[in-house]
């Protein structure tokens, strides 16, 4: 299991962040590259191994653990595997946004040449100019993104029932049970600033003025975008990747599929706030495009006045004057909350994930990391119940939702759940999670061996190892 987060999320950064290292530099100086394996119609780089390599050692020495395998051939083998789930999403045509992709390589980038002191010196730094850099960047992001989405496509099926999950606890070494760490149980009262709807309008006004600009040719969409789209896409204008509607959320698809090349749409809402749309051009079902996307904005005092109300409610609760549950329930502008007394579940993340069924949708109980941008639920919450004790209320804080939305909120430290042995009974969701994991690694080990056996792989006789976890790599 720490294998393949490490293969596919947490080295993802630091492999690319390697390449930018003083020993990195040192080697691609003074080595002469050479490819040491093939799979499918990709090649691996023994740079890319020591660099993968590399990244490997500092991450287990940053979490303070080590291996007995080889760095270099554990780092060819994740390689291997992922330029056969890369080249295997090819073939079975699995999508990606690459939309996403180039806004994480501009996010990059922008790091990097402010590290190095401008697009210069970086690119005396990485003996390349920025264009190859950039394609370097779009390529490896490209394929590390495809290849989750390929091992997604075979996890994504595999579901457990409860009987399941019974199976799966009885036959664990319970001296080896996991520990569940601290829990938190807690509720919350969520606020919109009032002026909602007239931020929306005034939103709507400016991408209306934007777009008459544009139809009348005193400026370029591209120029608008450029300064003042809130989406990654706007550095290249608010261009998209072209690609099938079904990559966008329904909204902007319908819009999209009503265009015609040249055309621009009327205002479109999606959960991410306001867009135009404008159709460059359509060649089957790929629509290529560009957009704008606006959110609304607040005055301060708009965003006060919420707080201010929040406040006052949390004094009528300290007095007693008032249930948390009914000021939830009359008060909150959280759908999912508000009629469970203002309790926080998984509602909200898995529904924005797809998931609207099963036991997670109801979990109540969040760790330590269910808190930031990877768990769903905001930083802010977790320091304001570090200040409480069970069955205290907070003062009102500034938070946003998964849309980006700018809200105030209170919350209540309901329970604190201490670090404890992973039972059935009461950490149901937990081992519910580790059955799936269970199941869906076991599925993958069995489609991968499949994948392996007829997909084209050579490997340089030098780089050959005993260590592959996987026989079938060596033919």
């Amino acid at each position: 299991m720490i294998r393949k987060i490490m293969i596919f999320a947490a080295l993802a950064a630091g492999f690319i962040a390697t390449a930018t290292s003083a020993a990195a530099q040192e080697r691609r100086q003074v080595m002469l590259d050479k490819v040491v394996a093939v799979v499918g119609g990709s090649s691996i780089l023994h740079s890319e191994v020591a660099e993968y390599a590399e990244a490997l050692v500092a991450q287990r020495r940053q979490m303070g653990y080590t291996s007995d395998r080889d760095p270099m051939n554990e780092a060819l083998e994740a390689l291997l595997e992922q330029k056969l789930l890369y080249n295997q999403a090819l073939i079975d045509s699995v999508e990606i946004n690459t939309a996403d992709i180039a806004s994480r390589i501009e996010g990059y980038l922008q790091m990097l040449i402010e590290e190095a002191g401008g697009i210069a010196e970086l690119e005396v730094k990485e003996h390349m100019p920025i264009f190859t850099y950039r394609e370097m960047l779009r390529t490896r992001y490209e394929e590390q993104s495809y290849a989750q989405a390929m091992r997604m496509e075979v996890v994504g099926k595999v579901n457990v029932i409860p009987g399941e999950v019974e199976q799966y606890y009885k036959h664990l070494d319970k001296d080896s049970l996991p520990i569940i760490g601290e829990q938190y149980v807690y509720a919350q009262i969520t606020k919109l600033p009032a002026s909602l709807k007239d931020a929306q309008r005034r939103t709507k006004e400016r991408l209306l003025d934007m777009r008459e600009r544009v139809i009348k040719g005193e400026t370029k969409f591209t120029t608008l975008a450029r300064m003042y789209s809130l989406d990654g896409s706007a550095i290249y204008g608010g261009e998209m990747e072209p690609g099938p509607s079904s990559m966008y959320v329904r909204p902007f698809a319908e819009a999209l599929e009503k265009l015609k090349p040249g055309q621009i749409s009327e205002i479109v809402e999606t959960e991410f706030g306001f867009h135009i749309i404008e159709l460059i051009d359509k060649k089957g079902e790929n629509y290529h495009c560009r957009h704008i996307l606006l959110r609304p904005t607040f005055t301060r005092d708009e965003l006060m006045q919420p707080a201010h109300v929040l406040d006052s409610i949390a004094h009528l609760i300290r007095v007693d004057s008032l249930s948390f549950a009914d000021a939830a329930l009359r008060f909150s502008d959280d759908a999912s909350s508000r009629n469970n007394g203002g309790i926080v579940s998984n509602h909200d993340v898995l529904e924005r994930q797809g998931v609207y069924d099963g036991a997670r949708l109801t979990a109540t109980r969040f760790l330590k990391e269910d808190f930031g941008q990877m768990g769903g639920k905001s930083l802010e919450d977790y320091n304001a119940l570090m200040r409480l004790k069970v069955g205290e209320i907070s003062s009102s804080f500034q938070t946003t939702d998964l849309n980006g939305n700018q809200l105030s909120k209170i919350v209540k430290l309901v329970e604190v759940i201490p670090a404890h042995v992973a039972s059935l009974e009461d950490d149901y969701i937990r081992i519910e999670e580790m059955a799936l994991t269970d199941k869906q690694e076991k599925a993958y080990r069995k489609w991968l061996i499949s994948k392996i056996d007829g997909m084209y792989v050579y490997i340089d006789p030098a780089y050959r190892s005993d260590e592959f976890e996987y026989d079938g790599w060596i033919k």
